[in-house]
């Protein structure tokens, strides 16, 4: 399809073999054919999508998402518009800008900075106990929750698991960090929204010796010990989100949830 609007297309060269009858220019080297692109194309579902996202952030590179998956929050077409990419090969959308989280920890004595489009999970494995999770803001103790695990999203994120966590849905062109408790050990316990410059840090302990993992946009996944310091701020790498189609954000969530009730 894309050819057929006289672009050029590159892939990973581990792709060979699904598409050896197109004329299109393979890569052994990722970050070669990163640097080449001028946008990145993922189709699949949502992880797709967000995994894809966070490369084209490190590019500076805008992504298009096309969903096979099931809801597709931050995919920019379905299956079925593909002849919206006439609109793409033209120049004619509009890109928005989509605010990542910055995640900082320690682990195994070297520090390490991961970085979500969607969130970051802290919770209990399988068969733990209840976690104690006490959260600093600007270096400041604001509050202490008992509960299994603590969401921190990003206004995209606020559409997946803080959602079913009970968070708010917050429009991606707001900048804030959102912090949504899971299955709190209090009926008083509710999200917290801070604002875009606010450095979160969360310590978690458990008296059982429960395991504890720290999962960013839930395809990597970290042990973490007891009272180990993570910090939380706004990314400087920003997601470049195309859009081709005239809908606004209230427009997609409506759809997509009226899809899941479905």
């Amino acid at each position: 399809m894309l050819q057929k609007f006289d672009a050029k297309v590159l892939m990973r060269s581990d792709l060979k073999s699904y598409f050896s009858d197109f004329a299109i220019v393979f890569y052994d080297d990722f970050k070669k054919m990163m640097a080449d692109c001028d946008i990145v194309i993922a189709v699949g579902g949502d992880g797709t999508i967000i995994h894809c996202a966070r490369h084209a952030a490190a590019a500076e590179k805008p992504i298009l998402g096309i969903n096979i998956g099931r809801l597709g929050f931050v995919a920019g077409l379905e299956t079925d518009e593909l002849d919206e990419l006439k609109n793409l090969t033209d120049g004619n959308y509009i890109i928005e800008d989509r605010m990542m989280l910055e995640v900082r920890l320690e682990n195994n004595g070297i520090q390490e900075t991961h970085y979500a489009l969607n969130d970051a999970v802290l919770a209990r494995g399988a068969l733990s106990r209840i976690l104690d999770l006490k959260v600093n803001f600007n270096d400041k103790n604001v509050c202490d929750y008992r509960a299994d695990g603590l969401i921190i999203a990003t206004p995209t994120g606020s559409t997946a698991y803080s959602l079913s966590a009970g968070g708010p849905v917050i429009d991606p062109s707001i900048s804030c960090i959102l912090l949504s408790p899971i299955c709190p050990h209090s009926l008083l316990t509710r999200s917290v929204v801070f604002g875009p410059d606010a450095r979160l840090s969360v310590l978690a302990s458990s008296s059982y010796d429960s395991e504890m993992f720290l999962t960013i946009d839930g395809d990597t996944s970290i042990q973490i010990t007891d009272k180990q310091k993570i910090e939380f701020c706004r990314s400087k790498q920003t997601v470049r989100i195309i859009k081709l189609k005239d809908n606004n954000f209230y427009e997609v969530v409506n759809e997509k949830l009226a899809e899941r009730r479905n």
